[in-house]
């Protein structure tokens, strides 16, 4: 069974930096991508960005230029540098990692990021 572990959240002024990290472990199967996404109060969730086994990368819009995502593959973990922090960045970000094989879909518990003066 895979576990997701998140870490790094908190509360931030506008402007600021978090990194988020999200430690996997327990898989068997070839991981396909590890990603971040969100949920803020009264929406859907989101993808924020995600990291692909080639080290491609996609992401939204909303956090061009300012969010940035990179994986140590030794460590199984996934990182999360978000600078420029704005109030609509705040949510519950959520680790995601997809596998092939059994292991498939997996998720974090969620680590919550509030930015607010």
């Amino acid at each position: 069974q895979v576990h997701l572990v998140e870490s790094g959240g908190g509360l931030v002024q506008p402007g600021g930096s978090l990194r988020l990290s999200c430690a996997a472990s327990g898989s068997t199967g070839r991981l396909r991508f590890m990603g971040w996404y969100r949920q803020a109060p009264g929406k859907q969730r989101e993808l924020v960005e995600r990291i692909f086994s080639d080290s491609r990368t996609t992401y939204a819009d909303s956090v061009k230029g300012r969010f940035t995502i990179s994986r140590d593959g030794a460590k199984n973990t996934v990182y999360l540098q978000m600078d420029s922090l704005k109030h609509e960045d705040t949510a519950v970000y959520y680790c995601n990692a997809v596998y092939s094989g059994s292991d498939g879909d997996c998720w974090g518990r969620g680590t919550q990021v509030t930015v607010s003066a």
